[in-house]
């Protein structure tokens, strides 16, 4: 007997795949840095970061890395560090590994998934240092927040991932979705905001200007950032 649709549940999806134009480099990147860069997930189980990068040293997470512009750049100015990114765009996928290969960067890997899958089942507890949500979808519509990433499940999640002292910093340009943040965060266990509670972070000068941020600034538009850490 076959299972009633309507019994079907299915995760929302804080994303989703745009057919974006693939360039020539972006393709061959694919085909010689995909095996360099590339990560693939487990069927089942979690990975092993010391088996990844060969070393213990400490492990940061950009989740939605876009064209790659911060995760290439924080991986270029911290050899002693090591990175993974998401994106589930192929064309951002293919830029972040030609930029990895620009600044001859072996300290980052780049997953190709949806980050809620590895969030829920594939990190260990406590192997991150730091993760990073810049300028996430902010589905504006009312119908749509429920898509948002940044929720009380989320907030779980890297809660688990992280260790103690480690951080999670978001920034986006959209102010509502800044001040729903700011309320997930401050209403979940085990944080603290960098900040004082109720207020937003100033921009660290060490998170990258990327073209995205550049272009929303030229029109005007205001970026709130916000740093939370785990304190259990």
């Amino acid at each position: 007997m076959k299972e009633e649709a309507s019994t079907i549940h299915r995760p929302i999806r804080s994303f989703v795949l745009r057919q974006g134009r693939t360039t020539p480099a972006q393709r061959r990147a694919f085909e010689e840095l995909w095996p360099r860069y590339g990560l693939e997930l487990p069927a089942t189980g979690q990975i092993d970061p010391a088996a990844i990068f060969g070393n213990t040293h400490p492990l940061f997470l950009e989740i939605g890395c876009g064209n790659g512009d911060t995760l290439a750049a924080l991986a270029a100015r911290h050899p002693e560090r090591n990175y993974l990114g998401i994106e589930v765009h192929g064309p951002g996928v293919g830029s972040l590994m030609l930029k990895l290969e620009e600044s001859d960067s072996d300290n980052a890997r780049v997953l190709k998934c949806d980050a809620m899958e590895l969030l829920r089942h594939h990190l260990p507890s406590g192997c991150l240092d730091g993760l990073y949500l810049f300028f996430p979808d902010p589905w504006p519509k009312k119908k749509h927040h429920k898509r948002r990433i940044v929720q009380p499940e989320f907030t779980q999640l890297v809660q688990r991932a992280l260790r103690p002292g480690g951080f999670l910093h978001m920034a986006t340009d959209w102010e509502h979705y800044a001040e729903q943040m700011l309320q997930v965060l401050s209403e979940a266990e085990g944080f603290e905001n960098s900040a004082g509670r109720g207020n937003f972070s100033p921009r660290p000068p060490d998170r990258p200007l990327t073209h995205f941020e550049q272009r929303g600034q030229r029109l005007g538009h205001g970026v709130w950032d916000l740093i939370f850490r785990r304190c259990n």
